[in-house]
């Protein structure tokens, strides 16, 4: 696993618990502010040290719901 969020997880995956490459983007921006402004994390023990990789992984790991 690449700790810099970009491969991990795939988009491929990301997409699947999205149903849409838009949402997925504007969710991940927005969580990824939300954390770059203190908010901590969802998951336990993120893979990435940036605020949009933690976020990709809180959607993957299915804590974080884009509506």
């Amino acid at each position: 696993m690449n700790k810099d969020g970009i491969r991990y997880p795939a988009i491929d995956q990301l997409v699947t618990r999205t149903k849409s490459k838009y949402r997925l983007v504007l969710g991940a921006a927005i969580r990824a502010r939300q954390i770059s402004e203190g908010d901590k994390p969802l998951i336990n023990d993120p893979k990435s040290e940036k605020g949009i990789g933690i976020a990709l992984e809180e959607i993957y790991a299915n804590k974080l719901e884009i509506k």
